[in-house]
């Protein structure tokens, strides 16, 4: 059985992008708190700790067309949502503080989240031939995970003074960088 050490380092490892995606958002959000740090830590969390448990779910017989596609769908993800922020970011280079939509922004957070765990798929699907508890794994992803991105969040909300307006699109050229390393180790591999 795989300890929880193993399972924290695991999480940590699959937690990089989402911690690189939370500087991001929180260099563009200028009224950070610790309660929304803690919010979009426990989004990126939330979706870390499940993709692992879908990829468990579906086992061996499908792993091979989740490796095969996993890597072209967090790309086309991350690069549609990069793509927006840099987009909406040149539009209303005026904005001096976040003011989309609340529904966009929790839009986007859920499909930056979604982007930067769908990796953890192929992983769940390694965690079911080692027999790992499932229930334990993801628990303990989801929770490193959370502290990880939070603290990420507020990192970004302290280099948003030396980032100034452009923060957004920073953000989104890290996401379209992410998404691009992704899909280059997945076919250089």
């Amino acid at each position: 059985m795989t300890g929880v050490l193993t399972l924290g380092a695991l999480g940590a490892s699959l937690s990089v992008d989402a911690f690189a995606a939370a500087i991001g958002k929180g260099a563009t959000n200028q009224r950070n708190r610790w309660i929304d740090a803690l919010r979009v830590g426990a989004v990126f969390g939330f979706f870390e700790a499940i993709t692992p448990a879908i990829g468990w779910a579906i086992g061996l017989a499908l792993s091979n067309w989740i490796a095969a596609v996993d890597h072209w769908i967090a790309f086309f993800l991350l690069l549609g949502v990069g793509g927006h922020m840099i987009h909406a970011a040149l539009k209303n280079n005026a904005r001096t503080t976040d003011t989309p939509a609340r529904s966009a922004s929790a839009l986007r957070l859920v499909a930056t989240a979604l982007a930067t765990s769908i990796d953890a798929t192929a992983v769940g699907v390694s965690l079911a031939v080692m027999q790992v508890n499932i229930i334990t794994a993801c628990l303990v992803i989801g929770a490193v995970t959370t502290v990880v991105a939070t603290l990420g969040v507020m990192l970004g909300k302290h280099a948003s003074a030396y980032i100034g307006r452009y923060a957004e699109v920073l953000g989104g050229m890290a996401l379209i960088i992410i998404g691009s390393t992704i899909l280059y180790q997945h076919l250089s591999a």
